[in-house]
């Protein structure tokens, strides 16, 4: 006999932002408007009958507004629900020790539910090999951001592993599963989302894992009802506070909205292997050979259609009838597109910045333990980034043509360590100020070292600072300087005039401007007995600055022009900023000094 299903409690929206809802009462899983359109309620073992075996046939069955219940012990399996009448379906996980196994989702949702809810207080809960690819509109939304793919209920506190899942175009998350920080754990494995909105994987528990898994938005339109709204535009990985979440051999790209991954407040994950492009927000990851170029491909074994996932087989695999024995000798004298690999090995005892040019291509490589790092930047044919105690390795054809290096790490190329001082110019970039006519002030701070290119006295005609800094002035003649590394900021203090660098005019602009910002804070790591991590947000503006010595370093990381996130060991980073410190995080024994009002000192 079929279970009455029970209302829900208030009448409210889950939304990304509502903490009530994460915190979650009976909240986010049907809208009474929602409830009412139910056309009728099953249990899984009704259901049951005419059950096909996977890799057989399976049942097809009408979305009328369905709630399929799936009791404890209970398996459901080998059904493809059809909604391109407009209706909707949900299956609804009230025990544990229970299966929903070859499922798809046939046509475009229009409805404004979810479709598959856990709540089982206990037990190991198995959803494997579901399609959910064919996407929803927000047409019938209750929802503040529409209907979504999967939800793992505050009131569940079940072990749930989703394995081969396809989850593509839901408005509100593709697997909402946050709300294990209040118990419970959610592991994904060879799963596949792509352009769902808020997020794809959204987890927050210590037990959370996201293993061999990819998820990715690009620009795309995200269908009828979605109303492009960039807000919706969705985080691949969404990590809530609650514990740190594993996350191994997966790889993620952001689209519209600029964060691959975000760590919401004390949320924390640690990720090793795959790839992931884009920023990162907030500064709770910690990563172990992660590629900037992560592979978006559909994992094998994952349904490519609703009618794979129903029969249990998977049009991505490979096909073992058609597939032929690899040739082993074929392979065996191809030569390999990038034959070359340089390693710059740091060294603990302090920072090394690195810049190179090739003369074919080049790319990121994680060989012989090397790091790959979003903060290392390849433009073209050219190569700058930064080591201290870990290595950073590149593949490359052609030669290698120029190489500078500040500080103690060494280089080798193809296993042979070789001198930088053979490799073009200590300075190999130029650096031109033109005067407009008018006298005009500036400072200008690079990453690496900087040197005035004239006969002349520096004294007389500029003044460099610290190696990485030059103030001077300008009228009508033009200042030449050779460089290494990249410039971080130019700032005019009166007057203007045009910036070049080998031989392209810069925006100035955009490097910059701490004469309008009055407050420095320094984070000092010379004195302290190790590294140390720090996060901090102000009300105003900030940037990075040289103040008292300090190294200007391109992993330290700025976010809307007001978060900052970064580390010290033997050195000084300090920051202009204007406001006040809003919140300030720091896990070391570095010294922290706010100095308010610096330059009036």
């Amino acid at each position: 006999m079929a279970r009455e299903h029970s209302v829900l409690d208030e009448e409210r929206s889950v939304r990304d932002d509502d903490d009530t809802t994460e915190d979650g009462d009976n909240t986010g899983l049907l809208h009474r408007r929602s409830y009412m359109k139910l056309a009728g309620v099953t249990t899984a073992s009704a259901a049951l009958s005419g059950m096909a075996n996977a890799g057989e046939e399976y049942e097809e069955i009408t979305a009328r507004g369905q709630v399929i219940r799936i009791g404890r012990g209970e398996t459901y399996e080998n059904k493809l629900f059809d909604l391109t009448n407009g209706n909707s379906v949900l299956l609804l996980v009230e025990g544990g020790n229970s299966v929903i196994r070859n499922i798809g989702f046939k046509g475009l949702h229009r409805g404004d539910g979810f479709m598959i809810s856990i709540t089982a207080s206990s037990g190991d809960v198995l959803v494997e090999n579901v399609y959910l690819g064919d996407g929803s509109t927000k047409e019938g939304e209750s929802f503040v951001h529409g209907p979504g793919a999967v939800f793992y209920h505050r009131d569940a506190s079940c072990d749930v592993t989703f394995r081969y899942c396809n989850v593509q175009g839901w408005p509100n998350n593709g697997f909402y599963c946050s709300n294990t920080a209040s118990g419970g754990s959610a592991r994904f494995e060879h799963c596949y989302g792509k352009n769902n909105g808020v997020s794809t994987y959204r987890v927050a528990g210590g037990n959370d894992a996201i293993t061999n898994c990819v998820a990715y938005n690009d620009n795309t339109d995200y269908g009828p009802g979605w109303g492009g709204y960039v807000e919706d535009a969705g985080r691949p990985v969404w990590v809530w506070p609650g514990g740190t979440v594993t996350i191994e051999n997966s790889e993620f790209a952001s689209g519209g909205y600029p964060y691959s991954m975000v760590l919401r407040g004390s949320g924390r994950a640690r990720m090793n292997g795959g790839g992931i492009r884009g920023s990162v927000q907030g500064g709770g990851l910690s990563r172990s050979s992660v590629s900037s170029s992560p592979d978006l491909s559909v994992p094998d074994g994952v349904p490519t259609s609703a009618e794979a996932a129903a029969s249990g087989t998977s049009s991505s695999a490979p096909d073992d009838e058609d597939t032929e024995p690899a040739d082993e000798d074929s392979s065996a004298d191809d030569e390999p597109t990038l034959p070359n690999l340089v390693i710059v090995d740091g060294d603990p005892s302090d920072v090394t910045r690195y810049e190179f040019d090739v003369t074919g291509d080049v790319e990121k490589s994680n060989e012989e333990g090397a790091s790959i790092d979003p903060e290392d930047v390849i433009e073209g044919r050219s190569v700058h980034g930064v080591v201290a105690d870990w290595k950073d390795a590149f593949r490359f054809s052609g030669d290698l043509t120029e190489l500078t290096v500040d500080g103690p790490a060494t280089v080798t190329v193809n296993g042979e360590e070789i001198d930088p001082d053979e490799y073009g110019e200590d300075l190999p970039h130029v650096l031109e100020t033109d005067g407009r006519g008018a006298p005009t002030s500036y400072e200008i701070t690079v990453d690496g070292s900087i040197e005035l290119e004239s006969t002349d006295d520096p004294t007389e005609e500029a003044t460099t600072i610290s190696g990485s800094t030059v103030q001077s002035s300008v009228t009508d003649s033009t200042q030449r300087f050779r460089f290494s590394g990249a410039v971080t900021d130019v700032t005019f203090t009166d007057g203007e005039a045009a910036v070049f660098v080998d031989g392209e005019e810069i925006d100035p602009s955009e490097y910059g401007d701490h004469e309008l910002l009055p407050h420095a804070l320094v984070i000092d790591g010379t004195h302290a007995d190790g590294p140390s991590t720090y996060s901090f947000e102000v009300s105003g503006t900030v940037v990075k600055s040289d103040y008292r010595d300090a190294s200007i370093d391109d992993e330290d990381v700025i976010e809307e022009g007001r978060a900052v996130r970064g580390s010290v060991a033997n050195w000084l980073d300090a920051y202009w900023f204007e406001g006040d410190i809003e919140s300030f995080k720091l896990a070391g024994n570095a010294a922290v000094d706010v100095q308010y009002n610096a330059r009036g000192q």
